[in-house]
């Protein structure tokens, strides 16, 4: 008996962890940094800036600190059986980034790049309702910095991670307000437009967003704003652990991460 205790301690310790860690490729060659995918980065179009950060994410290449997911917790009322509803997700620290530990650097992607990175991690994007419990649940909150030029040049994204960069300081934890997330809705496949992109969030100090929940860009637009935050795609609700498609599509489950009428969008193609 005290053995089958130690293994299913053991066990559960273990897939506990597997929900709160990011297991990457090991790089086998020289990983660039930050400033250097920047500095090759700076002529390429949209196509070769993703190509090259897909390639450079998949083969391993991000700051250990980004692969340390952060606990946030949620509930809901279930009017029907009269209990709370409790789950927890584990979501990026921070915007997706490559380079290393003393060089890294936040990269902006198309939501095809990103679910393509997204999914051989085991993860997925967030909804609306999560970007706004993320925000809360953030120890850093920094004040959004628009920028008006060149909004989707190589040049302006990497300009724009330095000023966030300068805004930090240093501090360490889970961060927002300082990109517009990417998101998943049910909006994607009503908009009477293919092939969009949905944006939401870069929340100001006073806790509202700048961006409301748009698809008027065409999928492989992407700006300086745009942010790619990951979630594990195993959530443990009411003291289960579920894949985050089950949780959606569940009746009362999905409100937990699901405020929109429709939540039966669960990630782009690509």
């Amino acid at each position: 008996m005290r053995v089958f205790l130690c293994f299913l301690l053991c066990f559960t310790f273990v897939s506990c962890s597997h929900y709160k860690h990011l297991h990457t490729a090991t790089p086998t060659t020289q990983r660039i940094t930050g400033t250097e995918f920047y500095k090759t980065a700076f002529p390429f179009n949209w196509q070769r800036r993703d190509s090259f950060a897909v390639q450079e994410i998949l083969s391993g290449n991000l700051p250990s600190f980004l692969k340390k997911f952060v606990a946030v917790n949620v509930s809901l009322f279930d009017s029907s059986s009269g209990k709370e509803i409790k789950a927890t997700y584990y979501v990026m620290p921070d915007y997706l980034s490559l380079g290393t530990d003393d060089d890294w650097a936040r990269v902006d992607v198309t939501p095809m790049a990103a679910q393509k990175i997204a999914d051989s991690f085991h993860c997925f994007l967030p909804t609306r309702k999560m970007v706004d419990d993320i925000y809360k649940a953030a120890k850093i909150k920094l004040e959004p910095v628009p920028m008006y030029a060149f909004r989707d040049s190589t040049p302006t994204m990497y300009q724009h991670n330095l000023i966030i960069e300068g805004q930090r300081r240093g501090k360490k934890g889970l961060i927002a307000g300082i990109k517009k997330d990417v998101v998943i809705s049910g909006k994607l496949t009503r908009d009477t437009k293919p092939n969009r992109v949905a944006i939401y969030g870069w929340h100001k100090l006073d806790g509202k967003p700048i961006q409301p929940l748009y698809t008027g860009h065409v999928n492989w637009y992407v700006d300086y704003s745009h942010g790619i935050r990951f979630i594990m795609q195993m959530i443990k609700v009411d003291g289960r652990w579920m894949n985050y498609v089950d949780v959606l599509k569940h009746p009362v489950y999905k409100r937990l991460l699901c405020g929109e009428e429709w939540c039966d969008v669960y990630k782009y193609a690509y």
